[in-house]
């Protein structure tokens, strides 16, 4: 089997493409927006205007093929106005109709996120399972950490992966709207 290589990248367009096929059955996602036609606008508002330009990107690569990306905050991470005027339209586009969805998912999350300076990591996602992508993009990311580490698992056969990377479960949340559960998960620093 061959190697997966991860290396960082501004390739928003290419990390937001891999992260809606990764997430395409997700139940957050899913719940989010069930049309699957607009899951790249919303990773690509949540790399470019959510996160922006100080994120931590990592793309794996298998043979020459892009295959999993992970996007990482670091501690103290603030969003401008300038990037909440973006990420409003690009929601918009993204999520249309159930803009009300994407608020209550921010309101929640929000509730739950650690009150000191943590690492957040906002997405991890593969194309291919089963290949160790997931655990390639983690110890990346986890190598660079100095500081606590906190995730939202929206899928519960990823707490072990997590876990085995000292993240533990602090909770569980049913999102509103017969929404699905999740596991904020926190890794001291």
């Amino acid at each position: 089997m061959p190697g997966i290589a991860v290396s960082t990248s501004r390739d928003l367009d290419l990390v937001s493409s891999i992260l809606a096929q990764a997430f395409v059955d997700d139940p957050v996602i899913r719940w989010l927006q069930p049309d699957t036609r607009h899951h790249k606008q919303i990773f690509l508002t949540l790399a470019r205007w959510v996160h922006g330009d100080d994120a931590s990107i990592d793309l794996a690569v298998r043979d020459g093929v892009p295959i999993g990306a992970a996007v990482w905050d670091a501690p103290g991470h603030k969003i401008s106005a300038r990037q909440q005027v973006g990420s409003m339209a690009g929601f918009l586009r993204g999520l249309r109709s159930r803009m009300r969805y994407g608020a209550l998912l921010e309101q929640e999350f929000g509730k739950l996120r650690p009150k000191e300076p943590h690492w957040y990591l906002g997405q991890v996602g593969a194309t291919v399972q089963g290949v160790g992508v997931g655990t390639a993009l983690l110890r990346t990311g986890i190598d660079r950490v100095d500081a606590p580490a906190y995730l939202e698992s929206s899928n519960e056969a990823n707490i072990p992966l997590y876990e085995r990377f000292g993240f533990e479960v602090t909770g569980e949340v049913t999102l509103p709207y017969d929404g699905p559960t999740v596991w904020p998960m926190y890794r001291r620093g």
